[in-house]
């Protein structure tokens, strides 16, 4: 009777271990199914918000193109990812800040659709310049670098857009020189086409927002 007792104490203990396995086992499996469904949760609601954005953006696009869809009819302008392009030579001539009466008539004919839409959106207007790759130095002694050429004109497009009644408080100029060109800079064909002024509708900040 000894003999028994002294067995069934004796295995006890493993039996005590198993259960102790079975319980870390459980409890780890436990944390690996909640580890597994927050991250197809988290990924879930990225994917969603990303669509979410994308629908945006669509929307924004699709909104733009109708408030543009005269000038873009034309060939006048190009609108690209909500960037509205004008080529620099609707504006300006070669390495000139001084605006054509061509493209006032154009800066003219964009303020009213423009307006309108920032207006919905509570956005701003971004008016950038952009130059080709080659030294305005040697070309026009007026501006010390392409810098100072796309700053003048986007500052001439921006004072254009305010005459002709778009409210100073809706853009904002801003110059980027020969950097981000459209396409490479190997012939003047492409030189010609990173010669642009480029406008864009952009968020207002909570700065910018208040009066």
């Amino acid at each position: 009777m000894l003999d028994k007792d002294e067995d069934l104490e004796s295995s006890s203990p493993v039996w005590i271990s198993f259960a102790d396995l079975m319980t870390g086992l459980l409890g780890a499996f436990v944390l690996l199914l909640v580890g597994v469904m927050a991250a197809q949760l988290d990924m879930a609601t990225r994917l969603e918000a990303e669509v979410e954005k994308r629908q945006v953006e669509e929307q924004k696009r699709q909104s733009l193109e109708k408030a543009l869809a005269v000038p873009l009819a034309s060939g006048r302008i190009t609108l690209n990812n909500g960037r509205i392009g004008i080529s620099g030579k609707l504006l300006f001539e070669l390495n000139s800040d001084k605006l054509e009466p061509e493209g006032r008539k154009l800066l003219k004919s964009l303020v009213v659709p423009l307006r309108s839409y920032l207006q919905s959106r509570d956005e701003m207007l971004m008016v950038s310049g952009f130059t080709d790759d080659q030294s305005i130095k040697s070309r026009n002694r007026q501006f010390d670098d392409n810098w100072e050429l796309s700053a003048q004109r986007a500052l001439t497009v921006t004072r254009t857009l305010i005459e002709e009644g778009m409210p100073s408080s809706m853009l904002f100029a801003a110059a980027f020189g020969q950097e981000q060109p459209l396409v490479a800079n190997t012939n003047e064909k492409a030189r010609a086409q990173n010669r642009r002024v480029e406008m864009a509708p952009v968020p207002k900040t909570s700065n910018t927002a208040k009066p």
